[in-house]
């Protein structure tokens, strides 16, 4: 494999960035990711090794994983502190790959500044989309007003100073875990699809992307005898709305989660009352579709409840509020936000929106 360029990436994240990471090494593309200080020493002194299920090979292992180690690819990883990022003109692309209040954070809030000024193009591999991302989405509703959303974020200021131009978006849809009693360097993936990616405005930055998902899909490892394909692509869209694609699955699934008195499983939430989970997600889909989508950047609920079974724990952001946190990502807020402008409201969404509301109240009161 021949790539176009060895591009150089920064990535903020080095949990769920490692999964986009790997991709990038092997590739032959160089990467620095942003962690803590003992985080970093790990992964400098051993790399990061991500293990990705493989379809019909069962022979690879027990688990039917195959581990792909960092030290062994083409790519050149470097991890360190936000602090110790140094000259950002060596890098031609940053990845957001942490959760949204994580960039409020003493150490990446400057870094973030930094970036800003820098003008480099951004892609954020997150749920929430990023204030100057939604900010693209007027050029199809010029009359939206995405200051109604900043009440969503943990600290908006810290986008004010993004060019909309110079930011995109990639669904967060590969989902990866870090093992239980593992080395915080291992990433296990769970559900191996694809990341998709908004196109930038810049047609000089969408090629790079498309330069990234060539080398990303050529990527071939040899196994034995054999030369095997990675699973996780990365895939660019022209379509602006295909990351949003995520909007109904997190507030049919994720969210609902989140009840009263306590969490359950994804899968519950979806599966014990279907014509009501359905009645959530088209309705999210439809708001998607008010906002300039077209149907065919979308996902049906058909394609999403067939997955229902394998969600069998409570979704992120649920575990987070059960663990006491203060600020989690707040898609429900955003999409209960945006809905009121077009005039449209559901019953669910702002049960939800409450529920959250609620819990924060209560760990917000108890951490005082």
């Amino acid at each position: 494999m021949i790539t176009r360029k060895n591009y150089n990436i920064l990535i903020l994240g080095a949990s769920y960035g490692s999964l986009l990471g790997i991709k990038f090494l092997a590739a032959g593309h160089n990467v620095t990711m942003t962690c803590r200080t003992t985080t970093a020493a790990l992964i400098n002194e051993q790399g990061i090794r991500v293990r990705l299920p493989i379809k019909g090979r069962k022979d690879i292992g027990a688990s039917g994983l195959l581990e792909v180690p960092s030290h062994d690819l083409v790519g050149k990883l470097n991890a360190c502190t936000p602090q110790l990022v140094g000259d950002l003109g060596r890098f031609d692309l940053v990845v957001l790959a942490m959760q949204e209040p994580q960039y409020q954070q003493k150490g990446i809030r400057e870094l973030m500044k930094c970036i800003a000024e820098s003008k480099l193009p951004c892609m954020p591999i997150m749920n929430m989309p990023p204030l100057p991302y939604l900010a693209r989405l007027k050029a199809n509703n010029p009359a939206l007003n995405i200051d109604s959303c900043r009440a969503a974020y943990t600290d908006p200021a810290i986008w004010d100073a993004f060019d909309p131009a110079l930011m995109t978006l990639s669904s967060p849809d590969p989902q990866a875990f870090r093992p239980v009693d593992e080395p915080v360097n291992v990433l296990q993936v769970a559900l191996p699809t694809n990341f998709k990616v908004a196109q930038f405005e810049s047609p000089v930055h969408t090629q790079m992307l498309r330069d990234l998902e060539a080398d990303i899909d050529a990527v071939r490892l040899q196994v034995g005898s054999e030369s095997v394909e990675l699973p996780v692509k990365l895939k660019v869209f022209d379509s602006l709305f295909v990351p949003l694609a995520k909007w109904s699955m997190l507030l049919t699934g994720n969210y609902r989660c989140i009840q009263a008195d306590g969490m359950r499983p994804i899968r519950d939430a979806i599966l014990q009352d279907l014509p009501a989970s359905q009645d959530v997600y088209e309705w999210t889909l439809k708001l998607c579709v008010a906002l300039g989508a077209s149907p065919d950047d979308l996902v049906s609920f058909k394609k999403y409840a067939e997955a229902a079974d394998g969600l069998a724990k409570p979704s992120s952001a649920a575990r987070a509020l059960a663990a006491g946190a203060i600020n989690i990502e707040r898609v429900d807020l955003i999409v209960q936000a945006l809905a009121a402008q077009l005039g449209m409201s559901h019953p669910s969404v702002d049960r939800t929106v409450a529920l959250v509301n609620g819990w924060l109240a209560k760990n917000r009161s108890a951490a005082t």
